[in-house]
């Protein structure tokens, strides 16, 4: 994961499913950590969805009705946006507008080889 840019965002494919790796920048930490995450609908902390802070790893299926959001997308900085349906979705993938129920998934994951490489499943 050296290779991704601050910011920046790659797709890999997991169980044949998409996946989000995505290197937040500090203004986006800002931005989601300023949010009152009790009164989102799926209330959860960014601490609660990520190993790293600056790293994500989600699943890119909106939880409306299973359509891949666009990274770097919405009206959240950093975040996804579902054109399918109109869902958005911060820089910690939790829905913020739209119809979709929950946050994007989490898939299981863990660092290796000093965290220069990431393991799914």
């Amino acid at each position: 994961i050296d290779g991704i840019p601050e910011g920046g965002c790659i797709v890999i494919k997991w169980r044949g499913k998409p996946v989000f790796i995505k290197k937040r920048t500090e203004e986006e930490l800002n931005d989601i950590n300023a949010v009152d995450w009790k009164s989102l609908r799926d209330p959860q902390t960014d601490k609660a969805r990520r190993i790293k802070e600056e790293v994500l790893v989600v699943l890119g299926v909106c939880t409306h009705l299973g359509c891949v959001p666009i990274s770097n997308a919405g009206d959240f900085k950093g975040g996804w946006f579902c054109p399918c349906h109109g869902s958005h979705y911060d820089a910690s993938a939790r829905i913020r507008k739209g119809p979709a129920p929950e946050n994007l998934e989490i898939p299981p994951y863990s660092f290796l080889e000093g965290d220069s490489k990431l393991l799914i499943g």
